[in-house]
């Protein structure tokens, strides 16, 4: 069987020209050459396979060319790896810094290619600091990482920084496409489009994607290939599933989303592309951003065409119902119907239905024509002295509405002395100034005072039956008032009114109370007490008086001894029990 080498490898840059999106590194490396402008240190960082590794390879062997070396030479006597990830010792790097002494044998540079710096320990880091910051002449060091944070600032501000970026999903396709073509492999543009997507802005992954593929589909790739083998969704399922939401199709909607799941995609895995296929649309709708959009060609028109079904309005009301949708997702308990509901919600944004529209639309004559019913003639007052009858609503044609415009606005200049000038009445609102809270001490108190003015602005006794009553009387009443209270919830006052028998003494109801917070409860309802009582007894001069009494409150403290002997001397057998088995108290 034939040896097999990787893309990867196999079309790994061997050229500055080669490298894919990094053009303005690139360039910088090249002049810096050519002028002899070239750091002792140089740091490359960026995400996995962008061409870091590659382009110090292509530098370490550029600055040894002399244009005399025959053609192939890499210079592999010049050119050391390292592996920080494996050699992070500071044994590692002290073998190193002696290595660094020995002039080339053969070019001008020795060039040290640190990979994955950022795992060296603290120890490593600091025995090179030296070293790195003055290196020997003929000493090159290019470190590359992956995680430029976990690097001392030390080692940063002693070496030139190259950030590399992620390679953009176009550059990728088009690399994509020149390697299908050097292959002889017939590839969709969608389907490069899609592992480009997939790649995550990693040429390395793009191309690791792109040999699975062709193993899997032969010498041609397609679209519904490459989706089949990458287990993505395709561009085709969000489309029917948008003309679904647009249509409020929700029980096709439901088993569409059924589909997708047993194919064993995740339901965040649907909303989120959803999501995105949303945000596509939205970004067709202004010419001046569809180039934001990263399809390919075939794809990209039937963006164009469906965005032209889908309202502004809608897209984002829809692209906000799924960004909520995903981020309840992790935390529902049940994420099925969670996505269900989401496309439910979706498919009733454009959905009216029967339920009646909130805004306040003029309805047209013709409306009412078509249903056999004429329209309502309406007076308008133009003048005091003629009122004129006008229709409703009646279809005419603009140029007929304009002259009738002007003819009723000159009407109505011409006929301004007539109309009689009726003073508008003023109404005087007092509107109170603050509103407190109903839970602050400050609004039990302002709500107390409230009550107890009312109880003062009643009108003049003298002039209010003041009929005799019984102090029987009295609490028969005041019982009823209770009772009442017990029918409507307020528990908490009834037992409170329930402490005390009131007392009548000169048209005054006398009550006593263990403790302050009884008294203030009572105050604060004493007027529909006091309204109750008056109105059911005929009498409007009755008042109470509320006193707290601490002697009360200790006859409800009992010791243990205390309750002992209370009980016993409802039922003395309990003192032959004690002392018959021994009991304690």
């Amino acid at each position: 069987m034939e040896h097999f080498v990787v893309s990867a490898r196999k079309y790994r840059p061997q050229t500055f020209k080669d490298v894919v999106g990094q053009q303005a590194i690139t360039n910088t490396l090249l002049n810096a050459i050519e002028n002899h402008h070239l750091a002792q240190a140089l740091l490359f960082c960026g995400p996995r396979g962008v061409g870091k590794t590659s382009c110090a390879r292509i530098l370490a062997k550029m600055i040894n060319s002399d244009g005399t070396e025959q053609e192939g030479e890499d210079f592999s006597f010049n050119i050391f790896e390292l592996d920080a990830a494996s050699n992070n010792s500071v044994d590692d790097i002290r073998n190193l810094t002696d290595q660094v002494r020995i002039p080339p044998q053969v070019g001008k540079y020795k060039v040290y290619i640190i990979d994955e710096v950022h795992m060296l320990s603290q120890a490593a880091f600091n025995a090179f600091l030296k070293t790195l910051e003055e290196p020997p002449k003929h000493c090159i060091f290019i470190l590359a990482t992956t995680e430029k944070h976990k690097i001392i600032p030390t080692i940063l501000s002693r070496c030139q920084i190259f950030d590399f970026k992620r390679i953009t999903v176009k550059d990728a396709k088009e690399y994509l496409k020149y390697i299908a073509e050097e292959q002889g492999i017939e590839a969709e543009d969608d389907a490069l489009h899609i592992i480009a997507q997939k790649a995550d802005g990693a040429m390395r992954d793009a191309l690791s994607i792109f040999d699975r593929v062709v193993s899997f589909s032969g010498k041609r790739l397609t679209r519904q290939a490459v989706t089949e083998n990458l287990n993505v969704l395709d561009y085709e399922t969000y489309f029917k599933s948008t003309d679904l939401i647009l249509e409020n199709n929700i029980p096709e909607l439901l088993i569409h989303f059924n589909q997708i799941l047993s194919k064993g995609f995740e339901g965040q895995h649907f909303i989120t592309g959803l999501a995105s296929h949303f945000r596509d649309l939205m970004v067709c709708k202004n010419q001046s951003t569809v180039e934001l959009l990263e399809v390919g060609d075939e794809t990209k028109e039937k963006y164009l065409l469906q965005a032209q079904k889908a309202s502004m309005d809608f897209l984002i009301k829809a692209i906000d119902l799924a960004n909520d949708c995903d981020l309840k997702y992790k935390n529902s308990k049940n994420q099925r119907l969670l996505v269900e509901l989401c496309l439910m919600q979706l498919a009733s944004i454009t959905f009216d239905g029967e339920k009646k529209n909130s805004k306040n639309y003029i309805i047209p004559a013709s409306y009412f024509k078509a249903k056999g019913i004429e329209p309502i003639k309406v007076q308008r007052p133009t003048s005091a002295s003629s009122p004129k009858t006008v229709p409703a609503s009646s279809p005419q044609s603009p140029k007929e509405t304009e002259e009738k415009v002007s003819q009723n606005l000159s009407t109505s200049l011409a006929d301004k002395e007539e109309v009689p000038k009726t003073p508008i009445p003023k109404v005087n609102i007092n509107i109170p100034k603050k509103v407190t809270s109903g839970l602050s001490l400050k609004s039990i108190r302002a709500k107390k005072e409230h009550s107890l003015k009312q109880i003062e602005v009643e009108p003049s006794m003298d002039d209010m039956p003041k009929d005799d009553f019984t102090e029987e009387q009295l609490l028969k009443v005041w019982n009823e008032f209770v009772e009442d209270l017990q029918k409507k919830g307020k528990f908490n006052l009834a037992s409170i009114l329930s402490i005390d028998t009131p007392k009548l003494k000169d048209q005054t109801i006398h009550l006593a109370y263990p403790n302050e917070t009884n008294k203030v409860e009572v105050e604060r309802s004493q007027y529909p007490l006091m309204s109750f009582i008056r109105k059911r007894l005929n009498n409007f001069s009755i008042n109470l008086a509320i006193e707290v009494n601490e002697e009360i409150e200790k006859q409800y403290a009992f010791t243990t001894r205390e309750k002992f002997e209370k009980l016993n001397e409802k039922n003395p057998m309990l003192d032959v029990l004690r002392k018959t088995f021994d009991l304690d108290i």
